[in-house]
C-alpha cells in the first residue's frame, strides 16, 4: 500500500512538473532552449522534419504588393490602400513547454503577416468583453455602435459573434470596399453578387475581409482608442514582445473620435496594411495562448475567452473567433494537427500553431502551402 501511495504521489509530481514547466522570456532575455531530446522526443525524426521545413520556403516573389495584386486580380476593384513590405525568407520556430526546440532563419526580421492578425484582432474583442465594453458577445453591434453601419433589418440583427466567426452577411461598403467584392464566387458577375439575396446572421461562414475590418473599427469606436495601442498596453508589453511590431490601417481609414484623428486598422494585408511582425513575437502570443491567458503566473488574458475563440462556430466547424480549428479531423489546411489543436494563418505562409495536449507551439513564415500539412506530420510524428 505504502508502494502505491508513492508511485501516486510521484505520478501526480511529474503531472504538476508537465503542467507548470513553462519558460517565459522577457524582453530583455534570451530564449532559452532545450534540445528535442529533454523531452523524449525522437532527435532524428525531429531533425528530419526541422529539415523539410528549411526546404519549404514560400517560391512565389518577394515583392508582397505584386503578390498580393495578383493574388487577389479576380476581385473588381481591388487596389493596395495600405502600407506594404517586401518579405525576406522562410523562417520558423518550434516551441516545447515555451523552450525553444527548434528554429531556422532571421527570427528577428519585421515582416508583413496578413490574415493572422485576426487572430490578434480577436484578442483586443476578448479584453473588451473582459472590461465590460461589450456586456456579452451576442449583443448585436447596432446597440453600441450608431455610425449608420448596422442600419436596416438585416444589419441591424448582426451580433459581435457573426463579426468574429465571420457569419455575419453584413451587406455594406467601407473604406471603399464593398462586402460582395471581397473574394466573390468564380461564377455570376458583378450584378449577381451585388443583389444576392442575404443569409441569416449566424447561418453562412464567409471569409470576408471587408467585414473583418468592420469588426476592428466597430471596436475603435467601443475603445474610443487606437486599437493598437490596447494591443500594447494589455498583451505585447506584459508578454515582453520587441518594440517593433506595427499594426497599420488604410489611407482612407482615419476618422474622428471624441476631437481625435485616429487610424482603424485592418485586420490582414489584403489590401496592404494590417500587422507587422517579427516570429519571435508571434512565438510570444502563441505561447499566451498555450497557457491559458497567463504569463508566469500573470493573467493577460481570460482563460474562458480561449476556450469561446477556439469553439467551433455553427456555421463552421473548422472555425472560431479568428482561429482555425480541426475537432474532427476535417480541415482542408491542416489535417493533421491533433483536433484539440487551432491556428492563425495568414497569406503568403504564415502561421501560429497551438497544439495545447503537446505543450507545442509553432510559428512559420512563408511557408509552402502544399507542404504545410505534412510537415507538421513529420513534426507530430517525432514526438509519438
Amino acid at each position: 500500500m505504502k508502494k502505491l501511495v508513492l508511485f501516486l504521489l510521484i505520478s501526480l509530481s511529474g503531472l504538476t512538473w508537465a503542467q507548470q514547466d513553462y519558460f517565459y522570456p522577457t524582453e530583455d532575455q534570451n530564449w532559452e532552449t532545450k534540445t528535442p531530446a529533454y523531452f523524449k522526443i525522437n532527435q532524428t525524426r525531429f531533425d528530419q522534419a526541422i529539415k523539410f521545413a528549411k526546404n519549404s520556403g514560400n517560391p512565389d516573389t518577394k515583392d508582397l504588393r505584386q503578390a498580393i495584386l495578383k493574388g487577389f486580380e479576380f476581385e473588381p476593384y481591388h487596389k493596395i490602400i495600405g502600407p506594404t513590405k517586401k518579405r525576406g525568407e522562410s523562417c520558423g520556430i518550434i516551441l516545447k513547454n515555451g523552450y525553444i526546440i527548434g528554429q531556422w532563419g532571421d527570427l528577428n526580421r519585421v515582416d508583413m503577416t496578413f490574415s493572422v492578425t485576426k487572430s490578434f484582432l480577436s484578442t483586443v474583442a476578448g479584453i473588451a468583453l473582459e472590461n465590460g465594453l461589450i456586456k456579452d458577445v451576442n449583443d448585436p453591434v447596432a446597440n453600441y455602435v450608431w455610425n449608420g453601419k448596422f442600419d436596416g433589418a438585416h444589419n441591424a440583427k448582426i451580433t459581435w459573434a457573426h463579426l468574429l466567426n465571420q457569419s455575419s452577411d453584413w451587406s455594406g461598403e467601407l473604406w471603399g470596399g464593398y462586402d460582395w467584392a471581397d473574394r466573390p464566387p468564380r461564377e455570376g458577375g458583378i450584378d449577381d453578387w451585388k443583389y444576392r439575396e442575404l443569409n441569416e446572421p449566424g447561418t453562412k461562414f464567409k471569409y470576408n475581409d471587408v467585414r473583418v475590418n468592420l469588426l476592428a473599427y466597430s471596436l475603435l469606436e467601443v475603445y474610443r482608442k487606437p486599437l493598437p495601442q490596447v494591443l500594447k498596453d494589455k498583451v505585447m508589453d506584459p508578454i515582453g514582445a520587441s518594440t517593433t511590431w506595427r499594426w497599420y490601417g488604410y489611407d482612407n481609414s482615419w476618422v474622428n473620435i471624441d476631437g481625435l484623428k485616429m487610424q482603424s486598422v485592418s485586420g490582414g494585408g489584403h489590401s496592404g496594411g494590417g500587422l507587422f511582425i517579427n516570429t519571435y513575437d508571434q512565438a510570444r502570443f502563441g505561447l499566451l495562448f498555450l497557457s491559458q491567458g497567463q504569463w508566469n503566473g500573470k493573467k493577460i488574458i481570460p482563460k474562458d475567452w480561449i476556450e469561446k475563440a477556439t469553439t467551433p462556430s455553427m456555421a463552421n466547424e473548422n472555425y472560431g473567433f479568428m482561429w482555425w480549428l480541426n475537432p474532427n479531423g476535417t480541415n482542408s489546411q491542416l489535417s493533421n494537427i491533433s483536433n484539440n489543436a487551432y491556428y492563425a494563418a495568414g497569406f503568403g505562409g504564415n502561421y501560429i500553431i497551438i497544439e495545447p495536449d503537446l505543450d507545442l507551439v509553432i510559428v512559420l513564415r512563408w511557408f509552402d502551402y502544399s507542404k504545410t500539412n505534412e510537415f507538421v506530420k513529420l513534426l507530430l510524428d517525432s514526438m509519438k
